[in-house]
């Protein structure tokens, strides 16, 4: 029994937070028509029993993590899993505050008299409020192997972290990043009218309106990043304060600056401001530390709560031959969500001086949920003159380039290779044969000077990258699903 709290509250909690117990016919997410393409895959990993593991389904605030948690217990019920199997609790209600895992199981188990041998489901969603939440659920899934356990939160590198050191062999991650420019589309029903598949593009697919898409792309670049804008009229005209009061208020004033030892949540807010508008522009600590007033000593931590609230990712530097250097002073950061930048500074426009740097953030930001992210770099080299390269991937296996893109939002490389001397140079020094160039309306392949460089327009490159994420989950998580 929960000390303090009448039996009689904590059941008629119990039965708001789950009324599919009394009505097994209802709608969880009736209020959420639209499903994300990353649905699915979600619901295999869960679905699936052949493997014990508890999901840790993360993702940055407001990206459709708690829908998607509703939209999974409708899945179950439509396929006629016992609605007393299905148990759900936000740990961020306050009458569960305070409580273990294992106190809120046992509840649900007193409530429903269920055996621990009965499949369930058990959903905790923004686990993050519970301390050593990762100790508590590895328990319950040694306990309870019957039990598929299922926890989200808003903070993906503290979760991450947390599940691989004390959840090891025990937890399985599942990202749930901000919409993709592809998922964008789809759920605006665009998709279809601007772009298609077409073997033999250098992408995959092909603009059937290149205008037109590039339209929708600096749409999606200021306002849809996130599926509630998307969806609904009302928050979409209110894009600016919703991304404001919804998302970047909240993850900077409320959600886990305690755990950080973050105590000045002003200073936190100048330095987001200062990357978010310098988003995909080399940095260092020292100018960081000089324009944000913020210590250096201090900035370290700073930039890591950041990237556990999932709002940058940082990319680090090599050399024209892409060697790390050993010792790093400069670093690039990308907001990982674009839309981020237009709630602090309003929206760009398609020839706004900020476009080419918003652009390499879109283009990044497709690719961040990939597991190939870890390995991208961006090269820098030479003086005075200096010569760089956007986004080298380094090879695991030969530390070796493998790749390298040159993101711009203009065409006029694309006939004077001198603007892409950097790429080309680097091609060189490092055996690239073949290269990719991102253009505002081009398409083109072509050799110059022995080397291939593929001109694809950088929105059609977004939505390719985003849509090939989407066929990768998918492919990997789908096969585990069999009514």
């Amino acid at each position: 029994m929960i000390q303090g709290i009448d039996p009689a509250d904590i059941s008629r909690a119990l039965l708001r937070d789950n009324p599919w117990w009394e009505n097994p016919e209802l709608d969880p997410a009736h209020d959420f028509p639209l499903t994300r393409e990353y649905f699915q895959a979600l619901f295999a990993l869960v679905w699936q029993r052949e493997v014990r593991r508890s999901v840790i389904l993360m993702g940055s605030r407001r990206v459709g993590k708690t829908v998607l948690l509703l939209q999974l217990v409708r899945e179950l019920l439509r396929r006629r899993f016992p609605s007393g199997r299905i148990f759900y609790a936000s740990l961020d209600t306050p009458i569960y505050h305070g409580q273990s895992l294992e106190d809120l199981v046992a509840l649900y188990r007193r409530e429903k008299g269920c055996a621990a041998r009965e499949h369930s489901i058990v959903i905790f969603d923004e686990i993050q409020y519970l301390q050593d939440w990762e100790i508590h659920l590895k328990v319950l899934t040694d306990r309870y192997p019957a039990f598929r356990f299922i926890a989200s939160g808003s903070a993906a590198a503290v979760l991450r972290r947390r599940s691989q050191e004390s959840g090891a062999g025990r937890f399985t991650d599942f990202l749930l990043p901000a919409l993709t420019f592809a998922e964008y589309l789809s759920l605006s029903g665009l998709e279809s009218e601007v772009v298609q598949p077409d073997a033999s593009s250098g992408v995959g697919y092909r603009a059937l309106n290149m205008n037109r898409l590039n339209r929708h792309f600096v749409d999606y670049l200021n306002f849809g990043g996130y599926p509630e804008p998307v969806v609904d009229a009302n928050t979409w005209r209110n894009a600016g304060r919703f991304l404001w009061q919804d998302v970047i208020d909240k993850v900077l004033l409320r959600d886990l600056p305690g755990l950080h030892g973050i105590q000045d949540a002003q200073e936190l807010n100048r330095l987001l401001a200062y990357v978010a508008y310098r988003s995909g522009q080399e940095l260092s600590p020292k100018n960081l530390a000089e324009h944000s007033n913020v210590v250096q000593n201090t900035l370290r931590r700073y930039l890591q709560y950041l990237e556990a609230a999932f709002l940058i990712v940082r990319v680090s530097r090599v050399d024209d031959t892409g060697r790390t250097f050993q010792r790093a002073t400069s670093f690039k950061a990308y907001l990982t969500n674009p839309s981020l930048r237009s709630a602090l500074y309003g929206p760009l426009e398609p020839d706004d001086a900020g476009m080419g740097h918003q652009a390499e953030t879109a283009v990044v930001s497709q690719w961040t949920h990939s597991p190939a992210f870890r390995d991208f770099r961006y090269a820098r080299w030479g003086s005075p003159k200096n010569r760089e390269v956007d986004l080298v991937r380094i090879r695991p296996e030969t530390q070796r380039p493998g790749w390298a893109c040159e993101v711009k939002w203009s065409d006029g490389h694309v006939d004077e290779s001198r603007k892409i001397a950097g790429l080309l140079e680097f091609a060189r020094k490092s055996r690239l044969t073949e290269v990719c160039a991102t253009t505002r309306t081009r398409t083109e392949r072509k050799r110059v000077a022995e080397v291939w460089v593929e001109y694809v327009p950088t929105a059609l490159y977004c939505y390719a990258v985003g849509r090939e994420e989407i066929r990768r989950v998918s492919s990997e998580l789908l096969p585990l699903i069999s009514d």
